[in-house]
């Protein structure tokens, strides 16, 4: 039998233990009843997470689909795929899965014809699968690969570096690098990286990340005597990122600060020693795009919510001489490229792709003709290239990647996966629902096609809404199982987000925050009121930033949805700034140091606003044991809170803590498999 709302009530939860714990903010007395869990290696905390996942499972287990779902996302999963090829020294290098290894290997190929040799398996790091390739670069000449691992799914990475003939690692070995990319020098002689100090002991996943380093690593040299490139020691949140330009002229670096799109760019000569300081003054976004005859290419929204490219000539940097290449239009440019002499500038049309090819001066060449409507990424690549690589996709079409010519303009097909699903037989539509301020907001619709508009269908609504970020149309294994079993998906792009440019990014930002919810919810009663569905059977789900979405909707409107699956959000907006990275998104949602903004936060902070009685939807909490960006007490507080409040005839409240897995990226596939099953049998069990 299914279980039922009213046997999930009877659930005996695990008993949480509540702390007399209150603080004062701005002379509001905060209770914090909860607070011990955030001591992840407290052996309290981990009695809890072994109690908590054992109701989870012992709920789950008696949904007989359970298993029925989980072979079919295991079955549709197992396909090969490839991922687009970069060539460096006359080598082929790309990505490869046969189906269903939890992570994709590496191979290296001579030609884009060839079945190319494996260059690198992650599979052989770990016996679980839980050792992911976070980054990888070959040398300009092909006989390096310097590459990056993530364990158990931890933004802290270790480089490496392997004989591309021999398949052997060098004995280089770097740790506690984060957020860096691998940039090597034009002799092959070593690379540019960023890295932090060592944590405390213990402390590796919750201590905060401040100070970051750019330093330079000479192959066959330990790492202890690597040099700092650069440094501010007066600026701990700084982020600096570096990398050689392509004709090797310049060391550029990238100043970022948190979240902030708002940025810095500096640069020093290769045959130089000083660093200076282009754009200092952070007053816009500035993408580095590429340089050319002394110009330095950028996108930026400086005067341009929507963004424009610009060019500088660094031997007269004044704003004055600034040129403009391309300029704003009403699409958001949202991606360009230099490669082939040309620019690729990748638009958003309503979270929907279009790409343009123009010459180096702005003149446009030709538009390029995508598949259909969907999303289109890629077009990397160098000065000498004549070709370039992009994918394209849709909700519907698992995608394909191509090769582009760039001076017929022709695009032909490299690699299409072959994949189990027939996507012929939905439909994909854009709606506009209106928010509470009267502000449009788009909404992918993707269902069966000839469905009744009854009311009866049970239907997921996702979204994210922050840190600038569009949600753009993909396809996905899980959500393909999803419209299968008779689901539709609605995917919502909300303020918060970067779909529409700058200014529709800051209108979902710190005092501003509450729009994003106002548009989530908006959505979920468009769908009820043009009888896709009724709240009963409307279920939200969101990861991230996105769990923050579903926890504040959810307590803000508990009787709009029937279940609610929250992942990795970010629940306690009163402390998230001290554990990790947390204080970088104080850009997004504003500090709990600042009165005004304390005041916001406290309104819809998840954790904060349960109220005792109050009927909340189904909801499962998903969060994972080596979560270091939204550490996993914002989960563990919300749940056990949760619990606590919901109302005694209520629907079950659960939470599953995956371990030796992390935010989400690098996650095995068995675990993904797992989770997927796992939600979409607590969403039929429940709705």
């Amino acid at each position: 039998m299914i279980p039922s709302i009213s046997l999930a009530a009877a659930i005996d939860y695990p008993s949480t233990r509540k702390a007399e714990v209150t603080e004062e903010l701005h002379g509001t007395q905060v209770p914090d009843p909860y607070r011990w869990l955030e001591d992840d290696n407290a052996a309290e905390t981990k009695s809890w997470v072994a109690a908590q996942n054992g109701v989870t499972e012992s709920f789950l287990a008696t949904i007989p689909q359970r298993g029925e779902i989980r072979k079919r996302l295991a079955d549709l999963w197992n396909f090969e795929r490839t991922g687009a090829p970069q060539e460096f020294g006359g080598k082929w290098f790309f990505t490869h899965n046969t189906g269903l290894q939890n992570q994709s290997v590496l191979k290296v190929a001579d030609s884009l014809d060839g079945e190319g040799k494996l260059l690198l398996d992650p599979n052989s790091l770990s016996d679980d699968g839980t050792v992911s390739l976070a980054n990888f670069t070959p040398s300009e000449d092909g006989k390096l690969l310097g590459y990056s691992i993530s364990r158990g799914g931890s933004d802290w990475n270790e480089i490496l570096v392997r004989d591309v003939a021999t398949g052997k690692d060098t004995g280089d070995h770097l740790k506690w690098v984060k957020f860096s990319g691998i940039s090597w020098a034009k002799d092959g002689s070593g690379f540019y990286y960023s890295r932090y100090e060592a944590p405390l002991e213990g402390a590796a996943l919750t201590q905060k990340n401040e100070f970051q380093n750019l330093c330079f690593h000479k192959i066959g040299t330990p790492q202890s005597e690597d040099p700092v490139i650069y440094e501010r020691k007066d600026q701990p949140r700084w982020g600096l990122g570096g990398g050689l330009t392509e004709d090797g002229k310049f060391l550029v670096i990238h100043v970022s600060e948190g979240t902030d799109p708002k940025n810095r760019f500096f640069y020093r000569p290769v045959d130089g020693e000083k660093v200076i300081e282009l754009l200092a003054d952070a007053d816009a976004s500035y993408d580095f795009i590429g340089n050319k005859d002394g110009l330095f290419y950028f996108r930026t929204d400086l005067e341009a919510p929507r963004h424009r490219i610009i060019a500088i000539d660094v031997a007269k940097p004044e704003r004055s001489a600034w040129k403009e290449i391309i300029p704003q239009s009403k699409d958001l440019l949202q991606e360009a490229s230099m490669v082939g002499g040309k620019l690729v500038v990748e638009y958003l049309k309503d979270a929907k792709s279009a790409v343009a090819v123009y010459d180096s001066d702005g003149k446009k060449v030709r538009d390029v003709d995508l598949p259909g409507i969907g999303s289109a990424s890629g077009f990397g690549g160098r000065e000498k290239d004549k070709q370039t690589f992009y994918s394209f996709t849709g909700f519907t079409d698992p995608g394909a990647i191509y090769r582009y010519d760039l001076e017929s303009g022709t695009s032909t097909l490299w690699k299409r996966p072959k994949v189990g699903f027939d996507g012929s037989a939905y439909e994909t539509k854009q709606v506009f629902a209106t928010s509470k301020d009267g502000t449009k907001v788009p909404v992918f619709l993707v269902h069966k096609k000839g469905i009744a508009l009854d009311g009866s269908h049970r239907t997921l609504l996702t979204g994210y809404g922050g840190f600038n970020i569009s949600i753009t149309p993909g396809f996905s294994i899980g959500r393909a199982v999803w419209l299968e079993r008779g689901g539709i998906l609605a995917v919502a792009n909300l303020r918060g987000g970067g779909e529409y440019g700058s200014d529709w990014h800051l209108a979902g930002t710190r005092l501003q925050k509450q729009n994003v919810f106002d548009d989530f919810i908006a959505a979920a009663e468009w769908l009820v009121n043009e009888k896709y569905t009724s709240s009963k059977k409307l279920a939200i789900q969101g990861g991230s930033n996105g769990g923050l979405l579903v926890g504040a909707c959810m307590t803000q409107r508990p009787d709009l949805f029937g279940a609610a699956l929250p992942a990795v959000g970010v629940m306690d907006m009163l402390r998230f700034h001290k554990f990790t990275i947390g204080w970088a998104w104080e850009k997004d949602y504003g500090s709990a140091e600042n009165a005004e903004e304390f005041k916001a936060l406290l309104r819809y902070s998840p954790y904060h606003v349960l109220k005792n009685g109050t009927r909340y939807p189904a909801t499962m909490v998903t969060t994972a044991d080596h979560d270091d960006r939204v550490v996993p007490a914002h989960s563990f507080k919300f749940a056990a809170r949760l619990q606590e409040c919901q109302a005694k005839d209520g629907p079950p409240v659960l939470i599953r803590i995956d371990t030796s897995a992390g935010h989400g990226a690098g996650t095995a596939l068995s675990k993904m498999i797992d989770k997927t099953a796992d939600e979409w049998a607590f969403l039929e069990s429940v709705l």
